[in-house]
């Protein structure tokens, strides 16, 4: 039963999402072997969402369906082939304002649920937007905003059931999304204390993150058991950006220690620097560099760092070579690059990027460290506020070392790949207020 009090203040939201994107992958994420056909499918994402705020809470919800257009999973046997699960539930959760709302100069809220972490550029903290199916944690986040100082932290403990007994996990079941940046095992449990300070014209901020993953041992086929206890990573550093007048400066350093989802000892770090400048009203140019460690060492610690559960699509070139579904052999990488960005309008805008990678750590066999150089265009245009288009296309000049069997391990691969897309968003919403 529902019950409308006409004295309190409430707002209910009602919005929606069905966004197709078509493409064209001649050697997307990979090269292909010479002689290999490309690959030429429409994906479509379609989201219904709820929003409901009164007096100190607020609720959302968000149903997602993804599939590929001709798919039909609505006919597979679920049963059996649970990995083609296309709907799920993408968001569900509540938040509890613990301070009076009278309390202006600063705010303490508890948010719970299945819910989008989205922290600075989503470099390891980010909603990964790109990705059709997107990335949500099931998690309890406490959040304390004073003027311009936020302060959060955060934690999760997965398990695949409501068991009768012990807290054993396991991170790859059927049918289960990745959460994590390569697609490997999901996390069991997660803590992670942020914070943050609003400057001029941009922020700064500490992140101090540990994950837990299952303990395991191998079985007769090579598989994983999973076991009691669990291997925890820990992950800290400091991200800059901040914008002087026509110059946009942004820097982060982070440093992972502990052990890996392998058990690996692991030591790695990510150094990132870039600016960007505003030469005229419509156009902006900046360079920037990433590094990031790679590489076993003889005692079996790893120096290899994973971008935890960001964007990749964001930073490391929209071909997705890179600390995305297909690895490259752990073997870190820097990456030197060009950014461009022309808006002659209010609506139209026009990117280029040139990026020149390079991996962090030596390639067996004496391969040269250069893995190769992708240039990426992008085109938008806001047709309104509901509707949008892109479109865009890459290409990667690859070198012998970047399709070794050491790396992306790719025979016979070709030199150059390509990829394109065209993508059309519509996103309405409806706000009723009382």
């Amino acid at each position: 039963m529902l019950i409308f009090c006409p004295s309190l203040k409430a707002q209910f939201t009602l919005g929606a999402q069905l966004r197709t994107r078509t493409e064209l992958r001649d050697g997307q994420a990979a090269p292909l072997p010479k002689g290999a056909s490309p690959a030429f499918f429409t994906s479509q994402r379609t989201r219904l969402s709820a929003g409901f705020s009164g007096y100190r809470f607020k609720l959302g919800a968000t149903l997602q369906d993804v599939r590929v257009w001709g798919q039909d999973a609505s006919t597979i046997n679920k049963t059996t082939t649970q990995d083609n699960n296309s709907l799920l539930l993408h968001e569900a959760w509540a938040e509890i304002m613990l301070l009076d709302t009278t309390i202006k100069s600063r705010t303490l809220n508890l948010k719970i649920g299945r819910q989008e972490l989205i922290y600075d550029d989503s470099r390891l903290l980010g909603n990964l937007e790109w990705l059709q199916q997107g990335r949500r944690h099931d998690a309890l986040l406490l959040k304390y905003e004073s003027g311009s100082y936020s302060l959060h932290v955060g934690a999760a403990f997965n398990q695949n059931r409501e068991n009768s007994a012990g807290t054993v996990y396991n991170p790859t079941p059927p049918g289960n999304y990745a959460a994590n940046t390569n697609g490997s095992a999901m996390y069991k449990s997660m803590e992670y204390f942020y914070a943050g300070r609003k400057l001029g014209y941009g922020h700064m901020s500490f992140l101090f993150l540990s994950d837990q993953f299952s303990r395991f041992h191998p079985d007769s086929t090579g598989g994983k058991i999973w076991d009691k206890g669990v291997h925890t990573r820990l992950t800290t550093g400091l991200y800059y950006a901040n914008t002087f007048d026509k110059l946009t400066l942004t820097a982060a350093g982070y440093y992972q220690f502990g052990k890996n989802a392998n058990a690996q000892q692991l030591s790695a770090a990510l150094l990132s620097g870039a600016f960007q400048y505003q030469l005229c009203h419509s156009f902006s140019a900046g360079l920037g560099a990433d590094y990031t460690t790679g590489g076993l060492a003889s005692d079996g610690t790893s120096h290899a760092f994973d971008p935890l559960y960001g964007t990749p699509h964001k930073f490391w070139g929209y071909m997705d070579y890179f600390y995305v579904a297909s690895s490259f052999g752990n073997r870190g990488l820097q990456d030197y690059y060009l950014k461009t960005r022309y808006k002659p309008g209010k609506k139209f805008q026009l990117t280029a990027d040139l990026h020149q990678f390079y991996s962090a750590s030596s390639i067996p066999d004496n391969l040269s460290s250069k893995f190769g150089t992708e240039a990426d265009l992008v085109a938008s245009y806001p047709l309104t506020k509901v509707i949008s288009f892109e479109a865009g296309y890459s290409h990667f000049w690859s070198t012998a070392s970047l399709s070794s069997a050491g790396v992306k391990n790719v025979a016979n691969a070709q030199s150059n790949n390509n990829w394109a897309y065209v993508m059309i968003n519509i996103r309405p919403e409806m706000v009723f207020k009382n």
